[in-house]
């Protein structure tokens, strides 16, 4: 969804996470550029020029993470991930998820919105986007009814199924709670890649 509008105020899950810091969820950001007019999709957004967050925010997540069980074999590739140069939001996005992918045997191509020539916005997007794919089926997460419109599925003839999404718990570091909706790095420096790739079949 690179050819989504990004959100002009606030965060959004394209550039931020969050992960247990000090016991507690906290969230991790990436600045972005906001000195543009109009909007902007998630395809055109610039990292900020400050280039000091990124050190920053590996000093937290050593300072969080160094006695988790995982933590050798996962902060190097941290340091690759976070380290990255790129000022394109997008592309710092998807490297570190096709790396990700690949790590945890995930095949699934990932197809690109801003690849797809479509238009439009909210449900008709969406509609769309599985056209031009060849989808017969829409999978629909969490959060969706503020704007999502069901009927348009049907009447496109295409089959909409709500994902129902049961988050799997695991040893979590220094937490009295398990704390859900964390980072996919939380999971990696408790269980590694292994045993998160386990976590995400026993899950479907």
């Amino acid at each position: 969804m690179d050819n989504a509008q990004f959100s002009k105020t606030g965060g959004t899950w394209t550039n931020r996470v969050q992960m247990i810091v000090n016991g507690e969820p906290a969230w991790m950001t990436v600045p972005v550029d906001r000195a543009y007019h109009g909007v902007r999709t998630v395809r055109e957004m610039k990292i900020g020029a400050d280039t000091v967050w990124r050190t920053k925010m590996l000093r937290t997540i050593e300072h969080s993470y160094r006695r988790a069980p995982h933590f050798a074999e996962l902060y190097p590739r941290l340091e690759s991930w976070i380290g990255n140069p790129t000022s394109d939001l997008a592309e710092y996005n998807l490297s570190a998820i096709r790396e990700i992918c690949e790590s945890l045997g995930l095949r699934t191509p990932i197809v690109l919105g801003s690849s797809l020539e479509v238009d439009g916005r909210a449900t008709d997007l969406l509609i769309r986007m599985v056209g031009a794919v060849g989808g017969t089926a829409y999978l629909a997460g969490g959060g969706t009814a503020g704007y999502q419109e069901d009927d348009k599925f049907r009447e496109a003839g295409i089959e909409l199924i709500y994902q129902e999404f049961q988050h799997p718990t695991y040893s979590q570091l220094n937490t009295t709670s398990f704390q859900p909706g964390q980072s996919i790095v939380d999971a990696l420096m408790s269980c590694g890649f292994a045993g998160t790739a386990n976590l995400l079949e026993g899950n479907r």
